[in-house]
């Protein structure tokens, strides 16, 4: 079976490559530090994937790998991925869609409550292209009454 390609699988392709990351401090949230040391690289699996792993120092100076899956899945009109990392338990599943100007993916999925343990949380993980060469993953929950907190934003520039 072959993977049939649309003009979304090819939006991901500008996300592959060699990446370092730097980390905007936030005033609500202020977990990543920003002179934490992060590199992505970030590579094609077909045509159809983009499949990207970053490594760094958490701010307790442990070391951690995050790996990054996605696609475009043309039935449902939809990007899909998913995201792992070596220092959570939480296999994220994301849903999502480009916004008008084509330059915002914004990838919708579930997650661990941080504040209240034992409970789920929306989320929502935001790829902002700036050019070809830099770009800003932020992500954010959805707050009980309904307003969205900044969890954390990155910047990415071509290695």
């Amino acid at each position: 079976m072959k993977a049939d390609l649309v003009d979304e699988h090819r939006w991901l392709q500008q996300l592959t490559g060699r990446w370092r990351l730097t980390f905007n401090p936030s005033q609500e949230s202020g977990d990543m530090d920003g002179g934490a040391s992060w590199e992505e690289t970030a590579r094609l699996l077909g045509d159809a994937w983009i499949v990207a792993e970053a490594t760094g120092t958490m701010p307790d100076g442990s070391a951690a790998t995050n790996i990054l899956a996605l696609g475009y899945d043309p039935a449902r009109k939809l990007y899909v991925g998913s995201f792992i990392s070596s220092v959570m338990t939480n296999l994220w599943i994301y849903e999502g869609k480009l916004d008008e100007t084509g330059k915002v993916l914004t990838l919708d999925c579930e997650g661990p409550d941080f504040d209240n343990p034992g409970q789920t949380a929306r989320y929502q993980d935001i790829i902002t292209i700036r050019d070809a060469d830099s770009r800003n993953f932020s992500s954010r929950i959805r707050r009980a009454d309904g307003t969205w907190k900044s969890v954390m934003s990155c910047d990415y520039d071509r290695i």
